[in-house]
């Protein structure tokens, strides 16, 4: 796919964050991923992100990522697949390309972690990577990894394959900059964990989308959260935000990386064999699944 066709696809539409599950063995686990893909994908979204926060790109191997995608694509059909994509510039190179081979659309490019890095240097790899693939790149602004408006603008003119910006550092100031600047040039995503509690804002800031954990395990209601915000009806996404997200949130802020580990639990909840979340992340307590499972049947 193109990647001004990927940036007008992802424009405006809801875009789905799956899990990535493991075996007994903590290995890569493609029969209940397919499965878990196939049920989501009656619901209408704009695109897939497999291997991203959400799906523990952090705690896979580079070729784990690859067959991430590999699955993926088999059961997207015509849908978008994107892929994350992190580490150092020569890893994330690398895995680009991997992805472009295994039949990824586009990249979501993750932090390189760890280490705080210039301006100078973080532009670097988005342009180092930006050109070992011909796919579509999305530049997550987030932890040690954050651009500004103007480099952003400038890396733009300089990698016509640059179409996406997705924010999760909750600096609405740089976002409202971004979004004024680059226009059209660019699509913009929502990505603060749990975005929903979020979205409201980022919309006055310009962004009209975002990617949606919980779409892995109440679809309907994360497409309800999504059309109402879509249409301006705040009233509902208001009784949203009151009945499943902030009680969601109370659960998810219990311990540190439960943003990934309660999404997890809530597949799990659903039916869907995923495994452990991998080391150093940590499962949800019995009490913890309960509550879980109390607020699916709720939003059901």
């Amino acid at each position: 796919m193109p990647p001004t066709e990927l940036r007008e696809i992802i424009r405006t539409g809801l875009l789905s964050f799956p899990v990535t599950p493991f075996d007994a063995e903590d290995r890569f686990a493609p029969a209940p991923f397919r499965a878990h893909l196939e049920w989501l994908s009656s619901y209408p979204v704009a695109g897939l992100i497999v291997a991203g926060g959400t799906g523990e790109l952090f705690s896979l191997a580079p070729s784990e990522v690859a067959e991430v995608v590999r699955v993926a694509r088999a059961v997207a059909g015509d849908a978008p697949v994107i892929a994350g994509c992190g580490y150092g510039t020569r890893i994330a190179c690398d895995m680009a390309c991997e992805i472009e081979a295994a039949g990824g659309d586009g990249i979501l490019l993750l932090p390189h972690y760890l280490t705080e890095a210039p301006a100078e240097g973080i532009a670097a790899r988005i342009r180092a990577v930006c050109e070992a693939t011909n796919m579509a790149v999305i530049v997550y602004n987030r932890g040690q990894a954050r651009v500004s408006a103007e480099q952003l603008a400038a890396l733009a003119d300089e990698c016509p394959n640059l179409i996406g910006f997705k924010d999760g550092t909750g600096d609405i100031d740089t976002v409202r900059r971004v979004t004024v600047m680059m226009g059209e040039r660019l699509s913009y995503i929502g990505g603060m964990p749990t975005h929903e509690l979020f979205a409201q804002a980022y919309r006055g800031a310009g962004m009209p989308t975002y990617s949606s954990a919980v779409f892995n395990f109440v679809p309907e209601t994360a497409l309800k959260f999504h059309a109402a915000f879509t249409a301006g009806d705040d009233a509902t996404c208001e009784a949203l935000l009151r009945d499943f997200y902030y009680p969601f949130a109370r659960i998810r802020d219990r311990k540190s990386g439960y943003a990934v580990s309660a999404i997890k639990a809530g597949v799990r909840l659903r039916g869907f064999a995923t495994g452990p979340v991998r080391a150093p992340l940590t499962d949800l307590t019995e009490e913890e699944t309960e509550m879980m499972q109390r607020l699916i049947e709720a939003a059901a």
